[in-house]
């Protein structure tokens, strides 16, 4: 049962964190669904500094598990004429700079949007609109983009690179230790995964992965990260050494 509502919900691809005066709901955005992560509460008024700092924080703790593990495409939905949006960026901006820097290798991609996603119906009402359609490839193509334009630096230094299967399961299921080859980044594009006979192996090595905080990205095919990616065989590991 385990594997058939995986195989539904499908690979993650963003994060989306609806806005409300005094909460914010994290929902994991999978391929084919969206799913609730967590609601993060306000504990005092927006007006009170210290408590809307400590909210901002404890939203910043639910996204760091995710970030981790590769997805770092984050979506941000407020209320027409409200700030709570832009009032949480400039928290990140402030105080979380291995979130906010530019090409930095912890960053995250942000996307705004005016709409409300507390409850599953308007999730699914936003999520079906051209904007945040548009907002969505914008941002995830942006992330990608970043990530195999650190996997070039590793192909031009004395990374190791591996592009089977059978080798990057050899070094995932191994026992990782410090000073040993270490496993940074597995890629790979959905085209890759959906015409694999072996997607319960490929799913199995993702979960493994992100397990041991070794981060996991699924690439569109048709975008410019996917086309490297699929010059490359479609499948990739590249370590940190």
């Amino acid at each position: 049962m385990t594997r058939e509502r995986r195989y539904r919900r499908g690979y993650p691809v963003a994060v989306l964190v609806g806005f409300g005066e005094y909460q914010a709901v994290l929902w994991h955005v999978f391929s084919n669904v969206t799913k609730l992560h967590i609601t993060v509460k306000l504990a005092g008024r927006r007006t009170d500094e210290k408590a809307l700092y400590s909210f901002h924080e404890s939203i910043i703790n639910a996204l760091r598990p995710t970030v981790s593990e590769g997805v770092r495409s984050i979506m941000l939905a407020a209320p027409p004429r409200t700030d709570f949006a832009g009032a949480f960026l400039s928290h990140v901006r402030g105080h979380h700079q291995w979130l906010a820097q530019e090409g930095g290798s912890s960053a995250a991609r942000f996307g705004e949007i005016v709409g409300t996603a507390s409850q599953p119906h308007e999730v699914a009402k936003l999520v079906k609109t051209e904007r945040f359609k548009h907002l969505m490839d914008e941002t995830t193509s942006e992330d990608a983009d970043q990530v195999i334009g650190t996997l070039e630096k590793r192909l031009s230094s004395n990374a190791t690179i591996l592009y089977s299967l059978k080798e990057i399961e050899a070094l995932i299921y191994s026992e990782l230790k410090a000073g040993k080859l270490w496993p940074e980044y597995v890629m790979l594009t959905d085209e890759y995964l959906a015409g694999s006979r072996e997607k319960n192996r490929i799913n199995r090595l993702l979960q493994i992965a992100n397990n041991k905080h070794v981060k996991t990205r699924i690439v569109n095919a048709e975008t410019p990260a996917g086309k490297r990616l699929t010059q490359l065989g479609g499948l990739v590991c590249f370590t940190t050494n």
